[in-house]
């Protein structure tokens, strides 16, 4: 018994050194190495970079009034439609109490005089008509009793004025009346009746009571970094799309690149406009997120390989040009390369369209081989 638990134990001892002789041969035994094989082929070839931003209108005026008080009415809402001179919103004058009282003063003054001119008028009117007075002491007393009588009207004029912002003659036009003064649509309402606004002047801009834009008029704000920005030239063609609005590419047009750039996050960016060519069927709201597609470079009907068969050393360019495919031998070959989209470069020199040379490396072999370990 003992005799045959021996012969085996040195059997398995034996089966043991063999594999494991077997298992470093196999390991030390050359990998063979198989590459996909590409061809030099003629096509297009374009570089493109995305810019983010928004869609924003053109020109957004603001509308501000032309005197302070307080919101009486607001006749319009944010989306609604407005031609230059539409009533937005009105307002309520809140009278100064000092310039109030000069103004009722001026009125009994001027009511005083107009009473007193009046009678005198009167008086001397019969005394003209009866030959006591010559006719220029007449006409006298006459331009005195009109003057008196415009005084009265300009004094009730100013009182209606400091009390309501009113008078008779400019009813129609009063500044109480906040008027849009373009035509588009109304992007925003800010303020509420009841809301206090001032005008603007020399010391403040004013209370904004709307914002009005023209919405058919859209441009593309973006910013780009500072490695791209020396390749954009006003006029580049682009595509914008709009997260909000899938399936929708509009074109567009580059109008300006600032000449300064700004600090973000460690980056410099510069900023860009962009026209936008809009579809009459399409309504775009401001202030939607987008980006832009832009076209750097292109080639057209160029030699172009794989960007992944290219092997660099130092500032040269080199591609592998099969020999034989079976088995795979390759020559080393240098090259000249030109514009690349990252996945695509066009080759100026060194190949001919139709050249076969050496891709990427077949990895299923590798993944067999594992298993198989």
């Amino acid at each position: 018994m003992k005799r045959i638990l021996s012969i085996a134990g040195f059997v398995l001892l034996g089966l043991l050194v063999i594999s494991t002789f077997v298992f470093l041969w196999q390991r030390s035994r050359p990998k063979t190495v198989n590459y996909n094989i590409e061809t030099a082929v003629k096509g297009d070839i374009e570089k493109r970079t995305v810019a983010t931003g928004k869609v924003e209108p053109r020109n957004e005026i603001l509308i501000k009034p032309q005197m302070s008080g307080i919101i009486a009415e607001v006749f319009k809402e944010a989306g609604d439609k407005v031609q230059a001179g539409d009533i937005i919103a009105r307002i309520q004058v809140v009278p100064d109490m000092v310039n109030l009282s000069s103004a009722e003063s001026r009125v009994q003054r001027a009511q005083l005089a107009a009473n007193q001119s009046r009678i005198n008028y009167e008086r001397d009117k019969k005394l003209y008509e009866n030959e006591v007075i010559s006719r220029e002491e007449f006409e006298k007393v006459e331009l005195q009793y009109r003057n008196d009588q415009e005084e009265l009207r300009a004094a009730n004029d100013n009182l209606s004025l400091v009390r309501t912002g009113i008078t008779q003659s400019s009813a129609k036009t009063s500044n109480t009346l906040v008027r849009s003064t373009v035509s588009g649509t109304i992007l925003d309402v800010p303020v509420k009746v009841g809301n206090s606004v001032i005008q603007s002047n020399n010391f403040n801009d004013g209370t904004t009571v709307a914002s009005v834009a023209n919405l058919s008029d859209m441009l593309f704000v973006g910013k780009i970094d500072e490695t791209e920005v020396g390749k954009l030239s006003v006029g580049m063609p682009m595509e914008i799309t709009i997260g909000a609005i899938q399936n929708l590419k509009i074109p567009a047009s580059l109008e300006y690149v600032s000449p300064k750039g700004v600090e973000e996050s460690g980056a410099i960016l510069f900023e860009m406009k962009a026209a936008l060519e809009l579809p009459s069927d399409v309504f775009i709201r401001a202030g939607y997120s987008a980006n832009a597609d832009i076209i750097l470079d292109h080639r057209s009907d160029v030699l172009t390989i794989p960007e992944s068969s290219l092997e660099f050393s130092g500032d040269s360019a080199f591609v592998y040009l099969v020999r034989n495919e079976k088995p795979q031998e390759f020559d080393r070959h240098p090259v000249k390369i030109g514009l690349s989209d990252g996945i695509k470069i066009e080759v100026t020199e060194g190949l001919q369209e139709n050249d076969k040379i050496r891709g990427t490396e077949i990895i299923e072999e590798k993944k067999k081989l594992t298993n198989c370990l």
